[in-house]
């Protein structure tokens, strides 16, 4: 069955975040295998130029609108010409990266239009009644739930972040370019500010120190062993549930999906929650004082012992 595939581009201040152009090339692989058609719908403001390589992602087709409004994430502006546009072309899904933004906005559609929310999938596809079936993980992620959306439309899902991965093997998309023309004071909310802090997307980092709460929350040897090997560090989620960390570092079903070379984790115990989030990693080194922890079954090499002994030790080593 044809199925009109749009997938939701984020940006922001013109730069395509890299998790929407991984969900357009699994758009477009699940969109061959049934005859279907893939629109990236792009909203900004003066970004049209990024809209035709769109295509070499998995586009066939990028509606571009654009308004200064639109520059940055707007909760009710964004909702709104969504709303419009999904009202005039009735695609029939609508996948979006599960980032805060992606998360709110899809929310805020599938209440508008009483449909169903498959959020933070970590696969989907297709079947032959033309409904889009979810995987999602469940119960801290120790099931992962195969669902579909039996009410309503457009079908709609939020994609966890980091696992897909953006591939250009397509051509240029065709581009449509829409104006907002969307009044300021029609909105409840206006912009005042913007703050930003540094972060990392560890989606993308070849080495990575995963601190688990074996370290007790203690990230100070964490650090001084990511220094040397080059990485950055990531959480698990218990660590991200108390503040020692940014949500942004943690990893796992509900968090960041790594594709690293290389992870040393550190301190955790291996609940699949986390492990899942580290399938895709090519090597994984891992210290735990428990020999029988689950880590050790997804561990291409395992220490056992205290770790606040081991790492300094293989700090020192490191420096030779």
């Amino acid at each position: 069955m044809a199925l009109n595939m749009w997938v939701f581009i984020e940006q922001d201040e013109g730069v395509i975040e890299e998790s929407s152009l991984g969900i357009l090339s699994k758009a477009r692989e699940v969109a061959e295998e049934g005859g279907g058609h893939v629109t990236g719908v792009l909203l900004g403001s003066n970004v049209a130029g990024e809209a035709p390589r769109l295509g070499r992602y998995g586009a066939h087709r990028v509606i571009v609108v654009d308004d200064p409004l639109l520059a940055y994430y707007h909760s009710e502006a964004y909702t709104r010409v969504m709303e419009g546009l999904i009202r005039e072309r009735n695609p029939d899904i609508l996948l979006a990266s599960a980032t805060r933004n992606g998360r709110d906005l899809l929310g805020r559609l599938a209440v508008v239009f009483n449909t169903g929310l498959q959020a933070h999938v970590i696969h989907f596809e297709v079947d032959g009644e033309g409904s889009l079936v979810g995987h999602v993980p469940g119960f801290g992620g120790n099931i992962v739930a195969v669902v579909k959306n039996v009410k309503g439309r457009p079908q709609m899902a939020t994609v966890a972040l980091g696992v897909f991965r953006a591939q250009e093997l397509w051509g240029e998309a065709e581009v449509e370019v829409l104006r907002g023309r969307l009044d300021p004071s029609k909105f409840k909310v206006r912009r005042v500010e913007v703050v930003r802090r540094e972060t990392i997307d560890i989606s993308k980092s070849k080495r990575v120190v995963v601190a688990g709460m074996g370290t007790g929350g203690d990230l100070k040897l964490v650090g001084e062993l990511a220094k040397i090997l080059g990485a950055d560090i990531g959480v698990t989620r218990p660590l991200a549930d108390i503040g020692v960390a940014p949500r942004d570092l943690q990893i796992g079903s509900t968090g960041v999906s790594l594709k690293a070379d290389l992870a040393v984790v550190l301190g955790a115990s291996g609940a699949p929650h986390f492990v899942s989030g580290i399938r895709d990693v090519k090597t994984v080194i891992a210290i735990n004082k428990d020999p029988e922890a689950p880590m050790l079954e997804y561990s291409d090499y395992y220490a056992v012992g205290d770790l606040f002994e081991i790492i300094p030790k293989l700090i020192e080593k490191l420096k030779g």
